[in-house]
């Protein structure tokens, strides 16, 4: 029941401040040069300007009804729960927030307001919910096909902007474009933080004494992997561990201190999960 409470808690801690710092991105910087907004915010601000009524704020949490009924559908009643909270809390900053970074230069108003908003999205996303819109179908895309949450963003956008492109200045149009080329990339890297693992392969005579480092000095886990040699057909052990970057530099000293000779082989990867590294995320 503990950990319960503590989950859902820090849950809500993440979509109230993944809300808060995308309300700010949007009213403090992006309103005051008339970008247009991607995403479902975006389109309830076209909405708005177009018609005169309600407000973008509202229009938002009006488009998000079909969505997160998709949402209940396909994901789960919780989603659903933490997603109409977040969507409360995005409609309701918008709201209130009356802020201005007076950033005049066109092209550093893009870029802040686009890393500022992806930031923000990110943050919601790392909860079990979402701050709605278009990532509950982002998710429902990246759960049943893989496919990447930036990705279906810019997909979106590009065809947004497409269809508004006759009606608006090309700068400001070329502008939205670089904040929703921004807003994705911060939105992956804020998803995939604390995730990033290194993926290290070592080829070593001493594969033994690098084994016993890496358990012992490093506190890490190992596993040998079956290595034939293509040319002289010799058959040794490769060593295959899991790292981060500041444990990195750390085993690297230490296996060509065993082993000066030593073949030292470094993939990235975006997640790791299992084990003591992380449990895997349901929505």
């Amino acid at each position: 029941m503990k950990h319960s409470f503590r989950s859902i808690v820090w849950n809500l801690v993440l979509l109230t401040i993944g809300s808060l710092v995308f309300a700010i991105g949007a009213q403090a910087i992006l309103v005051h040069h008339n970008f247009i907004i991607g995403g479902l915010f975006g389109t309830g601000m076209l909405i708005y300007y177009k018609s005169g009524m309600l407000s973008p704020g509202i229009w938002y949490l009006l488009l998000n009804i079909p969505l997160l009924i998709a949402g209940w559908i396909f994901l789960s009643r919780r989603f659903f729960l933490y997603s109409l909270y977040g969507v409360c809390m995005l409609s309701f900053f918008a709201e209130i927030l009356t802020l201005d970074f007076a950033i005049t230069d066109q092209l550093y108003a893009a870029v802040a307001g686009g890393a500022i908003c992806g930031v923000g999205a990110g943050i919601s996303l790392r909860s079990r919910g979402s701050g709605g819109g278009l990532d509950i179908i982002a998710i429902i895309f990246h759960q049943k096909f893989n496919f990447g949450v930036g990705k279906f963003f810019m997909l979106y956008n590009a065809a947004l902007y497409t269809l508004v492109f006759s009606q608006y200045e090309p700068n400001i149009v070329i502008a939205s474009i670089i904040v929703t080329f921004v807003s994705s990339i911060s939105l992956e890297h804020v998803l995939s933080l604390f995730n990033q693992r290194k993926i290290v392969y070592i080829l070593s005579d001493n594969h033994q004494a690098i084994i016993d480092t890496i358990s012992f000095d490093l506190q890490q886990g190992a596993t040998l992997l079956p290595a034939t040699g293509a040319y002289t057909g010799r058959q040794t052990q490769m060593i295959m561990t899991i790292t981060n970057n500041l444990q990195l530099k750390r085993l690297e000293e230490k296996v060509f201190d065993i082993d000066p000779q030593a073949l030292f082989i470094v993939e990235n990867s975006f997640n790791v999960i299992g084990s003591n590294f992380g449990r895997r995320k349901i929505y």
